[in-house]
């Protein structure tokens, strides 16, 4: 039995407005989805025409993004069949989500250490922050 096709991705819609390319944009909004639970291994994707039209871009662009996720083993393509999440997609979403979050803690980080703050001041900071989150 071949899974559902979802009828729309809930990936935020793209901009050129937006940091970062069109493509780029669209491969984060999937790997998230996947990352959330949201599509789960086996998963179908639309096609490369209908999630253009959804998403008012090029079919260039969503082959970027397609291409971009199967070269990392998130999703793979079956001829005549459609793109589906692959096996290991989740995991792998996971491990390149948490991959960004350390490069991007660490960002944080340098940035608080040049705006003059001590370690204790960041951690105090940082847990509070997380309390926040966590109510």
């Amino acid at each position: 039995m071949t899974p559902k096709r979802p009828d729309r991705l809930l990936i935020p819609p793209i901009s050129s407005a937006a940091p970062g390319p069109l493509y780029q944009q669209i491969v984060d909004g999937i790997k998230r989805e996947i990352s959330e639970g949201r599509l789960a291994t086996g998963a179908s994707l639309p096609s490369f025409r209908a999630l253009a039209e959804d998403l008012l871009v090029s079919l260039i662009t969503v082959k970027r993004a397609y291409e971009e996720l199967e070269r990392e083993g998130i999703i793979y393509r079956k001829q005549g069949l459609g793109t589906f999440v692959s096996d290991n997609g989740v995991a792998r979403s996971r491990e390149v989500k948490r991959a960004q979050t350390e490069a991007f803690l660490r960002e944080a980080l340098r940035e608080g250490a040049e705006a003059g703050l001590d370690a204790e001041e960041l951690r105090a900071w940082f847990d509070e922050l997380l309390e926040e989150m966590e109510q």
